[in-house]
């Protein structure tokens, strides 16, 4: 298709149901565009019903513009970007008019000309970052507290507080927590292709994929960089943004080249297909040469021992959790279990948690006027309390840059204390933060209670004074 008529069609479409001001929110279907609509007065149904390239108008809860196939996703992608949105995303209210609107733009385009010189480029991921799991945050906290207190109950169980009648209660929380957390790539995948701009659904299925769902257990599939094996959730969550990017740019280009009448088809399954293969052939494999080399590190690091590699281990463990690569150490924590009886790593490694708390409430204090801000620590502060970490991580600290980089440091001080006074280990393995406590060895609580107030002190100390990003420190 021309893409003249594709603008076109959108302008006009526009024209008949009220200008863009009308709409609410837009988004389509394989055959449809999807319309919110403000006022219906103001929609020319008969109007819009003789565009030419237009099949058919169908009201109902939505207002549904027939298009067709190939042609519809091109035409509503033409709509969003005229109206400087996302599809899905709620149209601004136009209060006075195109040339309101033309002259606010500029002025906010000069305002941040000179600010964004540097860095403009990492400032958009941490904006694409943030936009993809802001939406999860609802569900990291009421999934999170659950666990949360499931994870307690686990632990005071293991430590035999309670009796085993409890372990039904626990399973049932524990499956409504991984609703979420069990398929969190999937979720991942499909916000990251509502943010790129692909098929949400297709960002689902690659999200999907890094599962490896459908592998024979018997039959591994082969990592084609080291000769071992793929396991399910090597690359992480960052593999799964990386993929569906690149996902977004394959189809992007398909839409362009395949023509209307097969796009349906052709699209989605060529789509699939390549990015597919790369994920699992590709990107898998080198997020597992990355977490063998990243184990060697850290043999080195228990080696030295103390304070030095309670340091290092405490700083660089959320890095880790942000691209899978934590779960490289689950092996570890286990040999370690069966050796000795505990494992000296997990107290270390739970306060990198603690330091995100520490940053948390440092950000609350400066940036108390940023309301929105202020809200989401509000929800996800309790979650990470009790060791879950990802509301903080993916909701606050890393969309902020400076403070995910001073959180770090405040745990880096707590798991200096845990190596300062040593032999601080946990009898199994299980969530961090508060709920890790009835799990410490050797009445070693103490120490491991020191070393969260020594995270949560650093993490706030660091933020307060050195991570608060520029453009709150005004507000």
């Amino acid at each position: 298709m021309a893409e003249d008529k594709v603008k076109r069609l959108a302008r006009e479409i526009y024209a008949e149901v009220g200008g863009q001001e009308n709409v609410e929110k837009l988004r389509h279907c394989m055959t449809r565009v999807r319309m919110d609509i403000r006022d219906y007065d103001k929609v020319k149904l008969e109007a819009l019903k003789n565009i030419d390239g237009v099949m058919g108008v169908v009201e109902d809860d939505t207002l549904q513009v027939v298009i067709g196939p190939g042609t519809v996703n091109k035409v509503a992608q033409e709509m969003v970007d005229m109206a400087g949105v996302k599809l899905g995303e709620a149209f601004p209210k136009t209060a006075s008019g195109k040339q309101l609107v033309e002259e606010k733009a500029a002025e906010v385009k000069a305002a941040q000309k000179e600010k964004n010189k540097t860095n403009s480029g990492f400032k958009a991921v941490l904006k694409s970052i943030s936009n993809i799991f802001v939406p999860l945050i609802p569900a990291f906290v009421g999934a999170g507290i659950i666990g949360g207190i499931a994870a307690v109950m686990s632990n005071l169980l293991v430590a035999g507080t309670i009796g085993d009648s409890w372990q039904q209660y626990i399973d049932v929380l524990n499956i409504i927590k991984n609703g979420i957390f069990a398929y969190l790539a999937l979720y991942t995948g499909i916000n990251s292709a509502s943010e790129f701009g692909a098929t949400p659904a297709l960002g689902g299925v690659i999200g999907a994929v890094t599962m490896l769902t459908g592998m024979n257990p018997e039959a591994p599939l082969p990592n084609i960089l080291n000769g071992g094996t793929l396991s399910a959730g090597q690359g992480g969550i960052i593999g799964v943004i990386f993929a569906v990017w690149l996902l977004s740019l394959v189809e992007k280009q398909l839409h362009k080249v395949i023509p209307d009448s097969i796009d349906i088809i052709i699209t989605p399954t060529v789509s699939l297909l390549v990015i597919g293969l790369v994920t699992i052939f590709l990107i898998m494999p080198v997020a597992g040469l990355i977490s063998n080399s990243l184990v060697g590190v850290i043999n080195v690091v228990l080696e030295k021992g103390g304070i030095l590699a309670g340091f290092t281990l405490g700083a660089t463990f959320l890095p880790m959790v942000m691209f899978g690569l934590h779960q490289i150490l689950t092996p570890i924590h286990i040999e370690m279990i069966a050796q000795t009886g505990m494992t000296l790593l997990l107290p270390i490694l739970a306060m990198a948690g603690a330091g995100q708390v520490g940053a948390a409430l440092a950000l609350w204090i400066r940036c108390k006027k940023d309301t929105q801000l202020v809200e989401m620590i509000k929800g996800a502060l309790p979650v990470g309390i009790l060791g879950i970490g990802e509301p903080l991580i993916y909701g606050v600290t890393l969309p902020l840059g400076r403070p995910f980089v001073t959180a770090c440091i405040g745990g880096g001080l707590g798991g200096a204390v845990i190596g300062a006074f040593g032999n601080v280990g946990a009898i199994a393995i299980g969530p961090s933060g508060v709920a890790l406590i009835p799990l410490i060895a050797n009445n070693q609580w103490l120490a491991y209670v020191l070393g969260l107030l020594a995270a949560y002190a650093g993490g706030f100390v660091a933020t307060f004074f050195f991570g608060i990003p520029k453009d709150l420190q005004n507000k």
